[in-house]
């Protein structure tokens, strides 16, 4: 029997707010992408200002992987979306510290160093454990991280019910585990045994959360067909390959593709997750929020004035060319503006849309994501014998 939700006077304003149904639970997943964080935080300060208070108070659970788990476990910690946008820009310049001069991903692996980091994490939120922060605010939580000694993704987790906390991980201090989500190979040095929770499927932790808060959280809260969940992304780099360059890549091949493949895998298994929740395999109102760092998305949003960010050579974000769209790397600090802008932007056209009140989609596809192909020509193509035979001349 699945335990009913007894709102509050505040919690039922926010829930008529935002269309949700009085019945249902809500999930909040929130994606990885390193410094592209800070675009995931306007939707969420949009959110908390259309519900008139914080999601740690209307939220029944929140999930992050990598950039996102930093936001969660703020959002669990309590902290508001103002506020944790505030601590997200002095984090930045502490995660993103280069370890020597000589420092780089492929060459001379790890780019970055966590000390400072790993302060910052300390002052903030001290000893306080996973079922601390739970417990605190009455919010149940979800981290996942890679684990590359057991060979299998872990999800830590501290989900409230009747007489305590239930998780297998729930005494984890909640520091070590925002650093395990987000130790990136390349970029950073393992966590012992944990690296980013994004390195395979789980860049977008929604459908894991679902699983977990449905199957295995013990606390008998969560009915799969009575479920909001708002699954917010941090941008999506489109990198098209024309088939010339895929044939004869610039530069190393190995170089090429392996930076593609690291990049393309979470973002396709996150299209996958998507694709899964909008087939209604189950009764849940999803509402996925996200857009593609290309100028044909951009050219949808409200046009914004940015000659001020100096740090591009457009005025407007509109004339902000693919090239340096493409280029905004979840370590690109020098976008760090330029990404807020696009977000400011993004909430803009979501509340003339639908004011997060539905799932942003148009078809089957994410609304501002780009689709880039030609299906007539691809038919007629690989439908031809001829076409291969040309291939080997």
């Amino acid at each position: 029997m699945v335990q009913p939700k007894v709102l509050t006077t505040e919690q039922e304003t926010a829930y008529k707010a935002l269309g949700i149904p009085l019945d249902h639970r809500i999930i909040l997943s929130l994606d990885g992408g390193g410094v592209r964080g800070i675009l995931t935080l306007q939707l969420l300060k949009k959110i908390e200002e259309i519900a008139g208070i914080p999601c740690y108070k209307f939220c029944d659970l929140v999930a992050g992987t990598s950039t996102g788990a930093i936001i969660g476990g703020l959002v669990a910690f309590g902290k508001t979306a103002p506020e944790i946008e505030q601590l997200y820009i002095e984090f930045v310049t502490k995660v993103f510290l280069k370890r020597n001069l000589l420092a780089d991903r492929f060459l001379n692996p790890p780019k970055y160093d966590k000390k400072n980091y790993r302060a910052a994490l300390r002052d903030l939120v001290g000893d306080i454990t996973l079922k601390e922060a739970a417990l605190k605010t009455g919010i149940d939580l979800f981290i996942t991280a890679k684990d590359v000694t057991d060979n299998e993704e872990t999800f830590f987790t501290a989900f409230n019910k009747e007489g305590g906390t239930f998780g297998t991980y729930q005494d984890a201090l909640l520091r070590i585990v925002m650093e395990a989500t987000m130790s990136a190979p390349t970029y950073f040095h393992p966590l012992e045994r944990f690296i980013d929770g994004g390195t395979t499927t789980y860049n977008n932790p929604s459908v894991a959360a679902l699983l977990e808060a449905c199957c295995y959280d013990g606390s008998g809260k969560y009915d799969r067909d009575r479920i909001t969940l708002f699954s917010l992304g941090t941008g999506k780099l489109v990198k098209s390959v024309s088939p010339e360059e895929a044939f004869n890549p610039n530069g190393l091949d190995v170089y090429f593709w392996l930076n593609y493949v690291l990049d393309e895998s979470s973002q396709d298994a996150s299209s996958m997750q998507s694709d899964f929740m909008r087939a209604k395999f189950i009764k849940s109102d999803y509402r996925r929020f996200q857009i593609s760092l290309d100028s044909q998305s951009l050219s949808k949003l409200p046009d914004r004035n940015i000659e001020n960010l100096h740090i591009t050579h457009a005025k407007w974000l509109r004339d902000v060319p693919d090239e340096e769209l493409k280029s905004m790397e979840m370590d690109d600090v020098s976008k760090f503006q330029l990404l807020k802008v696009i977000g400011e932007a993004m909430v803009e056209y979501i509340m003339e849309k639908n004011k997060f009140q539905g799932d942003l989609v148009k078809g089957n596809r994410d609304e501002l994501v780009t689709a880039f192909g030609n299906v007539s020509r691809i038919r007629q193509m690989v439908s031809d014998p001829k076409w291969m035979e040309e291939m080997d001349s």
